[in-house]
């Protein structure tokens, strides 16, 4: 009889974490390396929705950025990611993405945006984009999100970056010791506001900010729609007294059609209710709002959709 009981209560123990384990949902997130601002933002969007939403189990992956992200929530090994303007090549089917278009891409909330900062050696003559001809210019590092956008910038405004300037393939830190070291006349650089190399090349005083002429921001959102006109606000970095106008890509929330339209909703709403929790590890994250959703440039997952609706953000 012992014998039977024990066997029944392992036998109901077994089940209950069947069942435990069959209600569960599991959310992986694309996020990107520990040192920049979505790991961080992405574990503590996963630490809300655990303890926000009945059975979930989030959880941050460290990734190499957007374009790990997008494979991985290709082959289903992520729900959800992180992701730059490259998801709008891979929703359109366009460049590293052509014959594979991912049109099942659904977006989820608009995060933050990356401005391009048009920086110019202190004191220098340099007033536009044209007057980058000849010059010696930072496009960013070889392979980079900032390369390509600067590429297209330069190509769409009349420059050839390999006959035109001068092209210095560095990374922020470098551009920041090439213009303390008067090595670069300009540098163009994508980066969230406040990013820590434009902050200390304004710091030192080696080089300034420089407005796009209007022509130089449409002709870029022509060719790349996912970037818009943007305004760097006035005293974002030190001796910067007036806004700066520019053009920003927005760093968005990006799940698929995959995603059951009941937890998409009850994902977006927490993060919303529980928003200072992501602002206690990025400010950047302010900009985290609805009124910001005319950036994401995929369609707005149903789930998700249902929220903004409930909220009036969408009519």
């Amino acid at each position: 009889m012992k014998n039977f009981i024990r066997f029944a209560l392992v036998t109901a123990l077994i089940a209950s974490f069947a069942a435990s384990a069959s209600a569960a949902t599991f959310i992986n997130i694309g996020t990107g390396s520990t040192g920049g601002t979505y790991y961080p933002v992405g574990a503590a969007m996963a630490k809300v929705w655990n303890s926000s939403i009945s059975g979930m189990k989030a959880n941050a992956q460290s990734t190499g950025g957007t374009a790990q992200n997008l494979a991985l929530l290709g082959k289903g090994e992520a729900e959800v990611i992180f992701a730059d303007g490259l998801y709008f090549f891979a929703y359109g089917g366009k460049g590293a993405f052509e014959g594979k278009a991912m049109k099942n891409l659904r977006g989820l909330v608009p995060l933050y945006a990356e401005p391009i900062h048009f920086l110019v050696a202190k004191g220098s003559n340099i007033k536009s984009i044209k007057d980058l001809k000849g010059k010696r210019v930072s496009v960013g590092a070889v392979g980079s999100g900032t390369e390509v956008t600067v590429r297209t910038l330069l190509k769409a405004n009349g420059i050839d970056p390999d006959k035109d300037i001068k092209a210095e393939n560095l990374g922020l830190s470098d551009t920041a010791s090439a213009f303390a070291d008067k090595n670069i006349d300009a540098g163009l650089t994508v980066g969230a506001l406040g990013i820590a190399g434009v902050v200390e090349i304004a710091t030192l005083g080696t080089a300034e900010l420089r407005d796009f002429e209007p022509e130089a921001i449409k002709k870029l959102c022509a060719e790349l729609p996912y970037y818009l006109p943007f305004d760097i606000p006035a005293n974002t970095y030190k001796g910067q007294t007036k806004p700066v106008k520019a053009m920003a890509s927005w760093n968005v929330l990006i799940t698929n059609d995959k995603l059951d339209a009941e937890t998409a909703y009850q994902m977006t709403k927490a993060l919303y209710e529980k928003k200072q929790d992501i602002l206690n590890v990025s400010t950047r994250l302010a900009s985290m709002s609805p009124e910001n959703l005319k950036y994401i440039q995929v369609p707005i997952h149903p789930g998700a959709l249902k929220y903004y609706k409930e909220i009036g953000a969408v009519k």
